[in-house]
């Protein structure tokens, strides 16, 4: 039916098409049309005529087009903002449709911290491999910082990690809390201890992870805790743990290990021996994490309660799900 032009509205008849706007976010985002075509799989010509079209629906120009470069208008600036809202929106709908037509189907793009996906991930495989075999598991191995930009930015469906995050727009699901180990050499004096004092690391040589791994910082904040000088250096550091054991093995200092990594780091090696401290020990929580208000959130709970079951036989102390 052929509608009216009332109060010189007409042009607005037409409505954006989802594909527009997705080249146009596409296009903001990466300021160049080859790229942006490329990220969203669509050719050039396509792109450029999308937006086009969006101009045309709006009666705004949205981009100035000049021989070596794309910029944004004013209004382009403004309006890629509402865009993007309105994909996400349209995503986070798709997603809610899933979520209540089949929980436990489809995609989970998982997100784990290095110092937890070795020794958790053989239990995360087993239980979705047993009890979800309609999920579609991807695993995607990064550091806390990296993880929360993809969970943000709808990248990454939920997470696996250390806590607390502190984080607003996310909410935790504690699965178990771990107590850390002291590695060091086969001969040292603290081996095969199980009463270690926390004091003994004011003046241990210590190795720890590079910047950026929360086990750095927790490792640090229990050096603290024991009252090991603020600048008492670390002279070593590695990007995974177990590059820091061999450096134990070799000699070059002791570092502290969560429980669930033992076995598997220390395992193979004779030239190494473990410590643990006297209670309270120091330890850390792992939990996952997701978006608030995620449209799948009833299934992520129900996917923390099976795990911490099946965490149960780890060296962990699993929570009663606070």
């Amino acid at each position: 039916m052929a509608r009216g032009n009332h109060g010189g509205q007409g042009h607005r008849t037409k409505q954006p098409s989802l594909s527009q706007l997705r080249a146009f976010t596409a296009v903001a985002e990466h300021l160049h049309f080859r790229d942006a075509a490329a990220a969203i799989g669509m050719s050039q010509p396509a792109l450029s005529g999308a937006v086009s079209a969006l101009e045309d629906a709006l009666g705004v120009q949205l981009i100035e087009r000049t021989t070596r470069k794309v910029l944004l208008s004013s209004a382009g600036e403004r309006l890629a903002v509402r865009a993007r809202a309105v994909l996400d929106a349209v995503g986070e709908l798709m997603e809610e449709a899933e979520a209540v037509r089949a929980p436990f189907t489809g995609v989970l793009r998982l997100g784990v911290i290095p110092t937890v996906a070795p020794y958790l991930l053989p239990t995360v495989l087993r239980l979705v491999h047993d009890r979800y075999p309609e999920l579609d598991l991807q695993v995607h191995e990064e550091q806390t910082s990296s993880l929360l930009e993809g969970l943000a930015a709808g990248r990454l469906d939920l997470l696996l990690l250390a806590v607390p995050l502190g984080v607003p727009g996310v909410s935790e699901l504690p699965l178990f809390d771990e107590d850390f180990v002291l590695v060091m050499e086969r001969d040292h004096w603290l081996g095969g201890r199980a009463d270690i004092p926390r004091e003994a690391l004011r003046e241990l040589p210590l190795l720890l992870l590079d910047e950026g791994h929360c086990l750095r910082d927790q490792a640090l904040d229990i050096c603290r805790e024991a009252g090991r000088a603020e600048g008492a250096a670390v002279t070593t550091s590695a990007a995974g743990l177990s590059t820091l054991v061999q450096l134990v093995a070799g000699g070059l200092g002791v570092t502290l290990l969560p429980r669930t990594a033992v076995t598997v780091e220390t395992g193979r090696n004779d030239a190494l021996a473990t410590g643990y401290f006297a209670e309270p020990a120091p330890s850390r929580r792992v939990a996952l994490g997701m978006r608030t208000g995620a449209a799948r959130h009833e299934e992520f709970e129900e996917f923390a309660v099976a795990l911490r079951e099946a965490m149960r036989t780890l060296p962990v102390r699993v929570t009663a799900g606070e």
